[in-house]
């Protein structure tokens, strides 16, 4: 799901685990997820920003997240430890988009300020795409692999 929407909703989280008792424990334990999914996903992109930097990058258009950078080999280990799910060219999009928007900031000296992430985290937080409707069911797993 995360490769959809980094940012969902206490209700988009119950519309697509229908088959849990929510409470608000399990909501928040659920929330709390997806901000450690985050928070691993941005650490990563400021790593691979500041990586890029240390070798001599200097304009981001030399960026790029395919399916072979080792950028998208952590993200897809750490989410999609199995390959169980085959990752949306949007979340690469999106991945592209949000290394490039920590390189700039990084080389714009913009992260001396502490609160330097937020920016980038409004631009990316606009960017979630639809959850396909298969992720609903309470087999979702096993209908994904038998597709």
């Amino acid at each position: 799901m995360f490769f959809y929407s980094r940012y969902p909703s206490s209700n988009m989280l119950k519309m697509f685990f229908s088959d849990v008792k929510f409470n608000r424990c399990i909501t928040s334990q659920l929330i709390k997820w997806f901000s450690n999914f985050r928070e691993f996903y941005y650490i990563q992109m400021e790593k691979f920003a500041r990586q890029a930097i240390n070798e001599g990058v200097t304009t981001n258009e030399d960026l790029s997240v395919g399916r072979e950078s080792e950028l998208y080999r952590a993200l897809n280990m750490h989410y999609n430890k199995a390959n169980d799910f085959e990752v949306p060219e949007r979340f690469l999009e999106v991945s592209q988009l949000t290394l490039r928007e920590f390189f700039n900031a990084i080389v714009a000296g913009k992260d001396v300020d502490p609160s330097w992430k937020k920016a980038i985290y409004k631009v990316i937080c606009k960017l979630d795409s639809d959850v396909p409707e298969v992720f609903k069911s309470p087999n979702c797993l096993q209908e994904l692999l038998n597709e």
